[in-house]
């Protein structure tokens, strides 16, 4: 009798280790996720600050492009203001697909292609997009790895123990996925 007993108390300790294992990956994997969603964040931020740096080179210059000056400044704000990373994801589409068309008008303009302090703002930005795409693939990579782990058994036990659910990917647009059109004439 005295056999069955430690034979149940060392299973029972077994047990306990292993959901203790399984809950410390499962919060580490939780905070990986949340350090890439915060590296994110570094780069949103510093594109938010170069936008209206950007608008405001540009607006003299563009006196009848005031409505797309408009909507890249709304849809920055927009940006800025979404909870979550769904909303970020569809705030920051549209926010990029503001950005596009403005540089696309840029291009109508020579003396504005040739100031310098507007060349630079568009290297910043498109240094930070080069970043921010960088980060959202970090991210993205983190958030299958722990969605992955979450249900995968028997961790998904401990994980529904513990009300550890999935994270949302940061996921691009229908307009980013479509094939950019080139004219060479």
């Amino acid at each position: 009798m005295e056999i069955v007993l430690i034979v149940i108390g060392a299973i029972a300790v077994l047990i306990i280790l292993w959901v203790i294992g399984v809950y410390n990956a499962l919060v580490a994997l939780r905070n990986r996720v949340r350090n890439a969603w915060s590296q994110i964040d570094v780069q949103l931020k510093r594109r938010y600050d170069l936008i209206p740096n950007l608008v405001e080179a540009v607006k003299d210059y563009m006196e009848y492009e005031q409505e797309t000056l408009q909507r890249v400044i709304e849809a920055r704000n927009q940006a800025i203001d979404a909870e979550g990373v769904k909303a970020q994801g569809e705030a920051e589409n549209m926010l990029t697909g503001a950005l596009r068309q403005l540089f696309a008008l840029v291009e109508n303009y020579p003396d504005l292609k040739a100031n310098q302090n507007v060349m630079s703002l568009q290297e910043e930005l498109t240094t930070t997009e080069n970043k921010i795409s960088f980060s959202r693939q970090h991210y993205n990579d983190m958030v299958m790895t722990f969605n992955t782990r979450i249900e995968q058994f028997p961790a998904n036990i401990v994980a529904g123990m513990f009300t550890f659910g999935q994270e949302d990917f940061f996921e691009i647009g229908e307009a980013e996925r479509e094939v950019p059109r080139v004219d060479l004439r």
